[in-house]
This record gives C-alpha cells, structure tokens and sequence, in this order.
C-alpha cells in the first residue's frame, strides 16, 4: 500500500513539474510571474526541479521522498495562502483561495499526504546500490 501512496505523490508531482516547465518554456527561468518579489518568482522556478527530484527519491529512498513531498507542499501551500492575503481584499481572502483551482488542489494535497504520510513511509529503506566495486 505504501508503494501505491508514493506512486501517487509521484504522480501529483509530476503533474506539477509539467506545469512549471511549461511556464519556464514560455517565459524563462527569470521571469518574475507578473510582477512578484524576485524571492517568490525564485521559489515557484525552483520547482521545476525540486518537484521531479522528489518524485525520484519517493521511488528510489521512499523515507527522503516522503519528507520531501511533504516539505515541499507544505512550503508552496503556505507560500500561496501568503500570496493570496497579499492580493485578496480582506474580506475575500477565503473566497480567492476556494476560488483558485491551483491553491484549491494543493490544500487538497497536502491534506492528503499529512493524511497518507505515515503509510507511505517505510520501515526499512532499500539499501543504496553501489556502481563501484
């Protein structure tokens, strides 16, 4: 069952990769996403590759994977919700939130792997295979 939870933040992952890299292929790696602070435009780039390096180790070191999947959405959805209270009115804060499908499935996300973390986490972790002898 834990291989078929991390198969799934894999795979969420890897739909997000698509995203970025779509947004880097159109507008490069500097682009400031309309006008954000250069630390916001960095982490939402940084993406690109923190999303599919963790959807590697979910396979490849399945404990690193989890804490990493769960770091990384945990950092974007606070990044976001943050972002939304810069731009929403006061009053229409949750209604932003409710209303931005992004923001909406990455709630939903990171609900779903704090709920499946610790089935997706292994006892025993495979061995590191070497390549020298």
């Amino acid at each position: 069952m834990g291989l078929i939870v991390r198969l799934i933040y894999a795979a969420s992952l890897l739909g997000a990769t698509i995203n970025h890299v779509r947004i880097v292929a159109k507008h490069g790696l500097l682009w400031d996403y309309g006008g954000v602070p250069v630390a916001s435009a960095a982490f939402w780039t940084s993406l690109t590759v923190l999303d599919p390096l963790a959807a590697i180790l979910l396979i490849a070191r399945p404990n690193a994977g989890v804490l990493a999947t769960a770091v990384i959405i945990l950092s974007d959805v606070i990044h976001n919700l943050w972002m939304t209270a810069r731009t929403a009115q006061p009053d229409q804060f949750l209604v932003a939130v409710t209303s931005d499908p992004f923001v909406a499935s990455q709630i939903a996300f990171l609900l779903f792997v704090a709920a499946t973390a610790p089935i997706a986490w292994t006892r025993r972790e495979p061995p590191v295979v070497s390549t020298s002898s």
